[in-house]
């Protein structure tokens, strides 16, 4: 009998065989290929031509947008902030054009009536400040009555009073009929504290000083005897500085002494305050740029002076060099201007004895000429 896995791999050969056998034709036979007919492709219709719509609202345009270049950013140029000018507002032409005499001057109370005159304590406003000062009124004339301002000359101001060593000046212009007003200036007590470059500052307080005068002068008031067309200055070392400023400044006074002066140049000035105090002072104003002291001190506008000119000095002056005052003599001289100059041999910065009698007898016919 035969193995039965044998048997079984037999029955398996013999099916396998029968299966090549009857596919082997099919593989080897030629025959002819036949291709299925193709159906026509039906045409694809057209789309339908629009016709434009007049109403319709064509949507906007897009701008496009340039794409990003390698071309590097400009360059910023930083801007240049000019340095300002410490001295703007102050240089001649700047005091020439701004205005003045806002407010009024107001009486205070009366400090002392004498004889031929009252005294009263005044005060009257200055760029914002508030400046105080006395008047001198004389009594029993007729009006209207030539003013004179009398300007002080420096005075260490924790010593000061209002009624200063000049006190004695204004009271002799006072007895023969002027009406004298004396001004503190700013940062003098009991006057305000403000600013004072080269001492402009004082100046600026005359010239206020001026307009109010011109304003209420032979009005109802305090002021109501001043001639508005009659103002004169007096002023003596630092105060005669401040007198020159306010000369080429403003034109409309009359007359001007000059009393021991300072000088209308700002660099003989500071030389001489940088000895006085021993180089405590002097040194900003020794540094200011010529071109800009060209346009703050007054010796380059002596031409424009048109007040008549007074000028005194002592040779033994130990503070204010006499030769000051004879320059400014020459100067004022060759420029044709109406000035008178006296020498006093042997007096010093304030004058004493006869000296100082002579001053006033001179002063006063000064005035009352001119």
């Amino acid at each position: 009998m035969m193995n039965g896995r044998i048997r079984l791999r037999l029955l398996a050969w013999v099916g396998w065989t029968a299966l090549l056998t009857a596919c082997l034709p099919l593989a080897t036979a030629p025959q002819d290929v036949v291709l299925p007919t193709l159906m026509p492709v039906a045409a694809v219709p057209e789309f339908p031509t629009a016709t434009p719509d007049p109403t319709a609202t064509i949507p906007p345009t897009h701008t496009a947008v340039p794409l990003p270049t390698n071309t590097p950013p400009p360059t910023l140029t930083p801007t240049i902030t000019p340095t300002p000018d410490p001295y703007a507002g102050y240089t001649i032409d700047d005091l020439r054009t701004r205005s003045y005499g806002d407010g009024t001057l107001q009486i205070v109370e009366v400090i002392e009536e004498l004889p031929r005159f009252t005294r009263y304590l005044i005060t009257y406003p200055s760029d914002g400040l508030t400046v105080y000062g006395f008047m001198n009124v004389p009594k029993n004339v007729d009006a209207p009555l030539p003013v004179v301002l009398l300007l002080h000359g420096y005075v260490n101001p924790s010593e000061y009073t209002t009624k200063a060593y000049t006190t004695p000046h204004a009271d002799s212009l006072a007895n023969a009929g002027f009406l004298v007003i004396h001004p503190n200036y700013r940062n003098y007590p009991p006057s305000d504290t403000g600013e004072n470059p080269l001492r402009i500052g004082f100046a600026i307080d005359v010239l206020n000083l001026i307009a109010l005068v011109q304003k209420q002068g032979g009005e109802v008031g305090p002021l109501q005897l001043a001639d508005p067309t009659n103002i004169n200055l007096w002023g003596h070392s630092m105060g005669g500085g401040v007198a020159l400023r306010v000369l080429v400044v403003n034109q409309d006074i009359r007359a001007a002494v000059l009393y021991g002066s300072m000088s209308a140049d700002e660099y003989l000035n500071h030389q001489k305050i940088f000895e006085w105090t021993d180089g405590r002072s002097g040194q900003e104003e020794l540094a200011i740029p010529q071109a800009t002291m060209a346009r703050l001190a007054p010796i380059n506008y002596l031409d424009d002076i048109t007040a008549a000119i007074s000028i005194h000095h002592g040779t033994a002056d130990g503070q204010v060099p006499f030769s000051w005052s004879a320059d400014l003599c020459d100067q004022l001289r060759t420029r044709s201007k109406s000035v008178t100059c006296y020498t006093y041999e042997g007096q010093p910065h304030y004058f004493t004895g006869a000296a100082d009698e002579l001053l006033r007898q001179r002063v006063l016919n000064f005035f009352t000429q001119n």
